[in-house]
């Protein structure tokens, strides 16, 4: 059986879609991040390897382990925290095959969370009232099948059944994530994305948004999973190289000061 990639040169750039399916692309944490660093946002990398950045008051700080020993093991992980130096309130995981532009998106609504909060009297990023359908209402809409299990969990998939979400609405004696993601088969995915209880709907939302989105992400035919490529399709063949990530846009402008942190 044939696929759209089988005759093309593994530096081929090519535009691809769905997105759950078209493997991390290029990794650069700055700019997945892309916070205002120069507003204070301590960041910090050794040689390419594991990086860190922080918000300047320190109650948010995310990760970034490649865990190059450990092929497809490396994570990104979020954590929050309602003063410096306590335990996490909640945290977001996600492996590190995750399609950085996912990542990259969940980042970005996070600064937006960040800066509001900053400068109002609002606390978002520990008491969002965002329900929980805007994280899935998205799905149905792109097609996505809805199951509903007697365990307090239901289950959305993609039309092509290799990606997912589920969440978990029964929070009673549960220690693991509300929400979970991921791409490839749900036996064996290529990547997943953990969400605790308590993390803000918001991000989550954003992350779903992003997941089903039909802009197209660059790749090079050499990175995009053997495993997926028979279904994948290519949206648009490029001329230019790949980036990798979604275009960053430039940090917000800082509103009026507020409460410090």
């Amino acid at each position: 059986m044939t696929h759209p990639f089988e005759n093309l040169e593994p530096a081929q750039p090519v535009q691809v879609l769905p997105r759950h399916l078209a493997g991390p692309g290029a990794v650069d944490p700055r700019t997945t991040w892309d916070f205002p660093y120069d507003d204070g946002w301590p960041f910090a990398q050794a040689n390419h390897g594991p990086a860190a950045a922080f918000s300047p008051c320190l109650r948010l700080q995310t990760i970034y382990d490649p865990q190059p020993e450990k092929r497809g093991k490396g994570t990104w992980v979020i954590t929050a925290h309602r003063a410096p130096f306590t335990p996490a309130d909640w945290w977001i995981n996600f492996d590190a095959a995750t399609p950085v532009e996912l990542v990259h998106d969940v980042h970005t609504e996070l600064l937006d969370l960040y800066l509001e909060d900053l400068h109002s009297d609002q606390d978002r990023l520990f008491q969002d009232e965002t329900a929980a359908q805007e994280v899935y209402v998205p799905l149905l809409t792109r097609g996505w099948s809805h199951d509903v299990e007697t365990d307090g969990t239901q289950t959305f998939l993609s039309p092509d059944g290799l990606g997912g979400v589920r969440h978990r609405y029964d929070i009673s004696g549960s220690s693991g994530p509300a929400w979970r993601a991921w791409g490839g088969h749900p036996d064996e995915p290529h990547w997943k994305a953990d969400f605790s209880f308590r993390t803000p709907t918001t991000l989550v939302a954003a992350f779903t948004a992003s997941l089903i989105s039909t802009e197209p992400l660059h790749r090079t035919v050499q990175d995009v999973p053997v495993q997926t490529r028979r279904a994948l399709h290519i949206a648009t063949p490029t001329t230019k190289p790949a980036h990798g990530n979604t275009p960053v846009a430039p940090p917000p402008p800082v509103p009026a000061p507020g409460r410090t942190c």
